[in-house]
């Protein structure tokens, strides 16, 4: 990876994006929302445009929603 590409993703960045500190903070409620088919990307589109830029945090919504359903991922 070259400093361009670092650069060229952090001007792709969603201005919404609340970042990981933040994101991480409201996660069980955004997928606990989520699990019960709520609103949760409209009440929260900055920890929505989050998750789909940040890998790692997406992966950690990904399992504490199939926890929360109880699909065990």
């Amino acid at each position: 990876m070259n400093g361009w590409s670092a650069l060229e993703r952090f001007l792709r960045t969603d201005p919404r994006d609340v970042g990981c500190a933040e994101a991480t903070e409201m996660l069980h409620i955004y997928a606990e929302l989520t699990a019960a088919a709520g609103p949760a990307e409209r009440r929260y589109p900055g920890v929505a445009a989050h998750l789909r830029a940040c890998g790692p945090c997406g992966e950690d919504f990904e399992g504490l929603l199939a926890a929360l359903r109880g699909d065990g991922g």
